[in-house]
């Protein structure tokens, strides 16, 4: 099997004359092969009508933002989300052209005129919202139209207007002028459980409001409601798109979910060993010593701590591989390095490599194995490996 090639991925606080990734104590793997997998085979599972947006907020849920968003568009997502006017701008100063949805709240003039200049298109979820638009807009001699999306609260209890005056809100927006209603939305709270009673009923509430909407003579361009979790559950949901985040990353929000279509993991996490030493029986290891050697050990050091997005609660909880075998952490995780047992692997040398999140041989480590240990979400581990790690392109 050919070797793939790995391109360093630089953010924006990265200097492009960093040290080359494999000269790094730690670094994050992205597979772009994968991920356009991922986008392929949701498109695929979508019907023709419904299109694909891909959710690249929070630098692409830590995958880097500019990258997976050129691999996810030319994989056949459409449209692009982002959280805030900054995630807009930094793609669009890369030179992608594709819709991109604002899905924060932005209230300041110079974020409204922030969206007019860059084409980003914003959500809109109050009245105040929109005539603070309008009236911004209009100040700035602004005479075209900025597409904005009506985003409904059906129960997530989050941004959006009440559904039940979805009718009146949508009325106002249409007759202000400079805004042009492109999509109207909502968002799931429940869709990952199993217990779909939730989520039908705010499906149920979301039906409701285009009713009462379009009763008042109002032509809808577009409508959309699912994430990832919806989009697996229930082609009902589907509507004109979809907003797609954790799936594209190839990680199932809900084990329930899992045979819905083939997803391929993203992201690894990779460090290399440090030092190498023998520690006598009855040593501690580690700040506190919550870890003592029941006899003679070989101890490992890797080049990678809390301060890169390593959970210090994980301490003597988690494995790693190395050769394609676990081994296990001990003691506790600190700010720049970890402490590993391997005695497994006498000869380990300094320099080897060490997989925290991925797989070595027949084994594999994922997301959900550290948000289980944890008792959080997988995204939360995506989004909190730090920018100190370069993140390598591998294609």
């Amino acid at each position: 099997m050919l070797s793939r090639k790995r391109v360093p991925i630089f953010a924006d606080n990265q200097e492009g004359d960093t040290y080359a990734w494999f000269s790094q104590r730690a670094w994050v793997e992205i597979d772009l092969g994968a991920l356009s997998h991922n986008v392929q085979q949701l498109v695929k599972f979508l019907s023709p009508r419904t299109q694909l947006m891909a959710v690249v907020k929070a630098d692409a849920y830590g995958h880097g933002a500019v990258t997976v968003a050129k691999t996810a568009l030319e994989a056949g997502a459409s449209w692009l989300g982002v959280a805030t006017v900054p995630e807009g701008i930094q793609l669009r100063e890369e030179g992608i052209k594709a819709p991109i949805l604002i899905l924060g709240a932005i209230n300041t003039p110079e974020q409204i005129q922030a969206s007019a200049n860059w084409q980003l298109q914003p959500t809109l979820c109050s009245p105040k919202q929109a005539l603070e638009f309008s009236n911004t807009l209009e100040n700035i001699n602004n005479h075209s139209s900025l597409p904005v999306h009506i985003k409904l609260d059906t129960g997530m209890s989050r941004l959006g207007t009440n559904w039940q005056e979805a009718a009146d809100f949508v009325q106002l927006v249409q007759g202000l002028p400079h805004l042009d209603i492109i999509s109207i939305y909502s968002h799931l709270a429940t869709a990952d459980s199993a217990d779909v009673t939730v989520m039908s009923e705010q499906h149920k509430r979301f039906e409701e409001a285009i009713v009462q909407i379009k009763a008042k003579g109002i032509k809808i361009p577009s409508l959309h409601l699912a994430n990832s979790a919806a989009t697996l559950t229930d082609s009902r949901l589907h509507y004109d798109m979809v907003r797609v985040g954790l799936a594209i990353y190839g990680v199932y929000p809900a084990t329930h979910l899992q045979n819905q279509i083939k997803l391929q993991p993203v992201l690894q996490l990779k460090a290399r060993v440090t030092q190498v030493k023998i520690i006598a029986a009855g040593t501690g290891v580690s700040y506190g010593h919550n870890y003592t050697a029941s006899e003679e050990m070989r101890l490992a050091v890797v080049g990678i701590g809390y301060a890169d997005g390593v959970p210090r609660h994980l301490s003597n909880q988690m494995q790693v591989l190395i050769r394609g075998q676990r081994v296990s952490q001990i003691g506790a995780i600190t700010m720049d390095q970890i402490m590993l047992n391997v005695d497994s692997i006498p000869d380990l040398q300094e320099g080897e490599i060490v997989t925290l999140l991925g797989e070595q041989g027949q084994e594999q480590i994922s997301v959900d194995d550290w948000a289980n240990l944890l008792k959080t979400i997988s995204w939360e581990i995506l989004c909190g490996f730090k920018h100190r790690l370069p993140r390598v392109a591998v294609i």
